[in-house]
């Protein structure tokens, strides 16, 4: 019983959704013992929905799925293909597969509803007390992530806040830096000069609604407000799964991504950007983005990254908004100039 009392006490320490998950499945893994634990997560919009693996243990081994949560939607699996996960979303109760009940299935419960499920195979159905011991770990788990909703999502239109920005960018470049290290190591040991795998590159691009005052002004701030619930809504749906959506304020929004050059971030930026200028919003009509990017450095800081993007996206909206901008490409052009010593110091021609 002290065991289970502290690592439910370990849960609450966490500060992170992945963290949270990981820690879910190993203390549900240690309690219950099962051949396979899994969180699978239903992601995409309505009509479009998929599967993405939280974090998962089969046989005592932790299963790395980082990698998919930077795939496209329609590399995940399906979610109609497991119709029993479906079932315990629906009914929000845990089902069983089979006569033999050896595969229960979790729906885990939400603010509004259940998004995910927590999927627990074992040799034998799972008696009543273990039932209810799951039970209760998965509400102070659910409460628990709750909790980190309110304090990390934007009110408005739920896309991630501005406090919880430097620590996720932080996160993202010592990944990067560390991946560079390994692959720095491994040509040191490789006496041939082989191919190695480069690390992924990240990209910070900040998002401005042109002319958002106008709209304010000539619908009313309440029209204004539903503007910017259907953009955050777009911006999910143009980019992938675990592209980073941030809310600064106002009309101002910031993503942090990961794309293997300048290019392919190009690309995600462009879509997004035009599907905003296609999209029929209620009673406004057409609304247009300007958007500004830039590839996250080595020891790069937050502030440093933003002023490049700030750069670009002034660029941007300087020469008829409605575009997207490289802050790279920009300097490369001759149109922005840096200072030798401080790549952040920019000045427009």
């Amino acid at each position: 019983m002290n065991n289970i009392v502290g690592q439910l006490a370990d849960l609450t320490t966490l500060r992170d959704r992945q963290s949270l998950d990981l820690a879910l499945v190993g203390t549900l893994h240690d309690l219950l013992q099962p051949t396979e634990i899994r969180i699978a997560r239903q992601v995409g919009s309505i009509g479009h929905e998929h599967w993405l693996t939280a974090a998962e243990i089969v046989r005592g081994v932790l299963q790395d799925h980082s990698a998919q949560a930077w795939a496209e939607l329609d590399q995940l699996p399906l979610a109609s293909a497991f119709p029993l996960r479906m079932q315990a979303l629906a009914q929000q109760h845990p089902c069983l597969t089979d006569p033999a009940g050896s595969c229960t299935v979790f729906p885990l419960l939400g603010e509004h509803q259940a998004v995910a499920v927590l999927e627990v195979a074992c040799s034998a159905p799972l008696p009543p007390e273990q039932l209810r011991l799951v039970d209760g770990v998965l509400r102070l788990y659910q409460n628990f992530q709750n909790l980190l909703d309110y304090g990390e999502r934007d009110a408005l239109t739920e896309l991630l806040n501005r406090k919880t920005f430097d620590g996720a960018f932080l996160k993202a470049t010592m990944s990067r830096d560390v991946a560079q290290l390994r692959v720095d190591q491994d040509k040191r040991r490789t006496e041939k000069s082989l191919p190695q795998n480069q690390p992924a590159s990240f990209w910070l691009a900040m998002l401005d609604i042109d002319h958002f005052k106008r709209i304010n002004d000539t619908y009313g701030h309440l029209i204004g407000d539903e503007v910017l619930v259907l953009l955050a809504r777009l911006m999910r749906d143009s980019l992938r799964i675990h592209d980073q959506l941030y809310r600064f304020g106002g009309e101002e929004f910031v993503m942090l991504m990961r794309c293997p050059g300048n290019a392919d971030a190009q690309v995600a930026l462009q879509r997004l950007r035009s599907n905003v200028e296609h999209y029929r919003f209620p009673q406004v009509g057409s609304i247009t983005v300007s958007i500004g990017f830039t590839q996250v450095r080595a020891l790069d800081a937050p502030s440093n990254a933003l002023e490049r993007a700030d750069k670009a996206i002034y660029y941007a909206k300087e020469h008829g908004r409605n575009q997207v901008c490289s802050f790279e490409a920009l300097l490369a052009q001759g149109a922005l100039t840096a200072a030798p010593d401080n790549v952040g110091d920019v000045e427009l021609f």
